[in-house]
């Protein structure tokens, strides 16, 4: 859904990158920093109730840690590490946003109906992640879904600053709408790696393989 903004994006954040990489910033630094302020300002400010200063301080973090591929590219210091560094450290990132949501949601939300969607949405999550991982592990190209990782960030914390502005029901519909988006993309994944790994190119190599003495 947003695939369509990324070259802008790109272009955008280029600059900041280079006058990072002159101050001497890595890559990684930029990873670790952007998810622990993440993770600590979630399970900080959710928790607590503080729900519209948590999003504007998780977002300013989340945001920041887009700068990574940016630094990296800036300082030509790309790496399967660092890919594999911060595909990892996001899972986290994610985890805690919505592990912040659910504790507020048993303790002062006093809502179990939304406690439960948080923790799905928590789980199909790294559902959709780990099924593109799994996929191109085995050669399959899974980049679909009409719910990715931003659309999802971008939503639940749209819906919790809102929330805590006192825009009624906007937190609810929000959870569901995100519940059912991510359902619908672990089924997109599961169907498009199904096709690509049971084709019949890939059934022509499993026979060659097979009948070779």
């Amino acid at each position: 859904m947003l695939r369509i903004l990324r070259p802008a994006t790109a272009r955008l954040l280029t600059p900041i990158g280079r006058g990072l990489v002159r101050i001497g910033v890595t890559p990684n630094t930029v990873t670790l920093v952007g998810t622990a302020g993440v993770v600590i300002s979630s399970l900080v400010f959710y928790p607590l109730g503080e729900l519209y200063i948590g999003t504007v301080v998780i977002a300013f973090f989340a945001l920041f840690d887009m700068l990574d591929g940016a630094v990296a590219r800036a300082s030509g210091e790309t790496s399967p590490w660092g890919a594999f560094l911060d595909s990892t450290l996001d899972r986290l990132s994610d985890a805690a946003v919505f592990a912040g949501l659910l504790v507020w949601l048993m303790g002062g939300g006093r809502d179990e109906v939304l406690a439960w969607l948080a923790l799905f949405c928590m789980i199909s999550g790294f559902g959709v992640s780990y099924i593109k991982a799994r996929a191109e592990s085995l050669g399959a190209n899974c980049d679909v879904g009409i719910a990715e990782r931003t659309e999802r960030l971008i939503l639940v914390l749209t819906a919790t600053g809102l929330h805590g502005l006192g825009v009624p029901y906007v937190l609810a519909a929000g959870l569901w709408l995100l519940s059912f988006l991510s359902a619908v993309t672990i089924v997109q994944r599961l169907v498009e790696t199904r096709i690509r790994l049971t084709g019949p190119e890939n059934r022509t190599t499993e026979k060659a393989e097979t009948e070779t003495p």
